[in-house]
């Protein structure tokens, strides 16, 4: 082992001196100015595309649970009898013009594509893994360079996705538990012999890589972490990473996978990443599209939390796009070919959420403008919750129309007239002649008897993985928490200091653990098991001192290696004086 660490640093330490002209006369940036583009952007487009696409979720005749690019593990599918697949990947109908244009046309200004999945098929040429799109298929082309070559021509930023810790086709590679028939090697042979070098390539050879999207966070080696991390930023110092690479790395932004948060993140900067349908990967069976008017909800729910959008399309063993895919894109871009000045280069909605649809800022020249996303037309009026007086309101894409607008106790009330201008989200433009100044609803926190009674549905969650942990409205309850890299939170307001019990109803058929943090103390709890996941039991779980007014924060932590999955509910704070 230590002979083979050695090997990964020297390994390291060459890539570093082969960049490190280059590194020491490149302009150093802060990271506002790195960021800038990507903040500016706001919507991307995400590629899951691999072999899994030949079975297309089915194995044996039977559909596999997950997303189609989990078929491997979900079929337990042998190394040597998924690899024929490979022979059978003959997308000759791809097109990489066709892609990048339809992300443009889309009004997308970035894209990520699936450089190498969990079942350890590299989408590109490889110098280190024969089992790549190149050498193990007819098709024989290397996708991931005819991509970054036709961004480049189109002035769409290019980034890799990349699995660095899952590898179900290499010894070392971790999640294939099923094939007895490899004869496994450490983690640490793995990242030495494929990933480490992968990287290096995909980022030595491809152009410009704005973006390096990492995956599945596992417990590896601080040493290959480290490395991974730092052959990354030494290659291209102007990348932005993701916060998957490890514990020690939270990368340039949060991501979020699938599910909208439901309030501002407390990140500057942060993503969430949706497939279009059902599935990451494409299946021959996903008909969950989702409706233009969800797809262009996000969009502006994202931008007026100040977050990046980036939809997933997958595309067919044939290189193309459901037609339902190509028709939802060519929607969006319909919208924002009228509508874009509402999402590229805006700010976070400087007031609460709003029941009408979404809001947008642009601060400019001293000026601030308000886009108000109006997707509730026929309730005749809004009401922006701030306390300014004057204001100009007028549509978007048709500045000469007018709409009055009056100061009240709730806010500035905009009264809409005629019909809809669009179908799903019509844009007024709020010009204010001050800075805004929002009216901020009342803080969650204490009852008249000094209680906080956290609602399960309004819960928060980090480090999410995977479709994740998340509220389950049929239980009322914080849910699907399998993975003990999610946490669970709550924000919350005390006017009352003192000390507080803390108790929660939990239901799991195993044991578990725990941790509970709340203003600078922690408990570790063991959680019995009950009958199942519908048989809720009290938990006490210690008390807690907060000894001045103010925000405070509430977070549950699985403790590694002691974690089951649970279901959690009633997590109740109660004065003890």
């Amino acid at each position: 082992m230590k002979t083979l660490l050695t090997t990964l640093v020297l390994f390291t330490l060459l890539i570093n001196l082969g960049v490190a002209q280059n590194s020491s006369k490149s302009k150093q940036i802060s990271d506002e100015e790195r960021m800038e583009w990507w903040t500016d952007a706001r919507f991307g487009m995400f590629i899951h595309w691999g072999i899994y696409s030949v079975p297309a979720g089915f194995y044996k005749g039977e559909p596999q649970t997950n997303s189609a690019e989990w078929i491997m593990n979900k079929g337990k599918i042998p190394l040597c009898e998924y690899q024929k697949y490979a022979d059978l990947f003959n997308p000759t109908l791809f097109d990489a013009k066709t892609f990048v244009g339809l992300a443009k046309e889309a009004g997308m200004k970035y894209m990520v594509i699936t450089s190498k999945h969990h079942d350890g098929f590299s989408m590109f040429d490889s110098d280190s893994n024969p089992f790549n799109v190149v050498d193990a298929t007819p098709f024989g082309r290397d996708v991931m360079k005819e991509l970054a070559d036709e961004c480049a021509k189109q002035g769409i930023k290019f980034g890799f996705y990349y699995s660095q810790a899952q590898d179900w086709s290499h010894p070392g590679g971790m999640g294939n538990n099923w094939d007895k028939t490899m004869q496994r090697v450490s983690s640490d042979a793995y990242v030495m012999e494929k990933a480490l070098p992968e990287v290096n390539q995909l980022l030595s050879d491809y152009g410009n890589i704005a973006i390096f999207w990492w995956d599945t966070p596992r417990a590896m080696s601080k040493e290959v972490v480290d490395s991974l991390h730092h052959v990354t930023t030494a290659l291209q110092p102007a990348i932005i990473t993701n916060d998957r690479l490890g514990e020690d790395y939270p990368g340039d932004h949060k991501t979020y996978e699938r599910h909208m948060p439901k309030k501002k993140p407390e990140d500057k900067y942060w993503e969430l990443c949706q497939p279009i349908s059902g599935s990451w990967g494409y299946r021959s069976d996903d008909q969950n599209f989702k409706s233009l008017e969800t797809l262009i909800g996000n969009l502006a729910n994202a931008a007026s939390m100040g977050g990046n959008y980036l939809l997933n399309v997958s595309p067919t063993c044939l290189g193309t796009l459901s037609p339902k895919a190509v028709e939802r894109m060519k929607g969006i871009g319909a919208w924002m070919a009228k509508n874009s000045e509402a999402i590229y280069k805006t700010q976070a909605s400087p007031c609460s959420k709003v029941d009408w649809g979404y809001i947008t800022m642009k601060k400019t020249d001293g000026n601030t403008k308000l886009y108000l996303h109006v997707f509730d037309w026929e309730a005749g009026k809004i009401t922006v919750p701030i306390r300014n007086k004057s204001a100009k309101a007028s549509l978007l894409t048709n500045g000469s129309k007018k709409f009055k607008t009056k100061a009240g106790e709730e806010g500035l009330t905009v009264q809409l007239s005629g019909d809809a201008p669009d179908k799903i989200n019509s844009v007024i433009v709020l010009e204010l002649a001050d800075a805004p100044d929002a009216i901020e609803p009342k803080p969650f926190g204490q009852d008249e008897n000094g209680v906080v009674a956290f609602m399960t549905e309004s819960a928060e969650f980090e480090n999410m993985q995977g479709i994740g942990v998340r509220y389950n409205s049929s239980k009322d309850c914080v849910g699907s928490w399998t993975n003990e890299q999610e946490r669970v939170y709550w924000t919350f307001s005390v006017e009352k200091p003192g000390k507080f019990q803390v108790t929660a109803s939990t239901a799991g058929p195993e044991a578990s653990e725990f941790m509970v943090e709340l203003n600078g103390q922690s408990k570790t709890v063991k959680i019995a098991a009950t009958p199942s996941y519908d048989d809720f039991k009290p938990l006490e779980i210690g008390t807690f001192e907060i000894k001045e007014a103010g925000s405070y924060k509430i977070m549950f932590k699985p403790v590694m290696g002691a974690w089951q999955p649970i279901n959690l509910k009633e997590v109740v704070m109660t004065p003890l004086n």
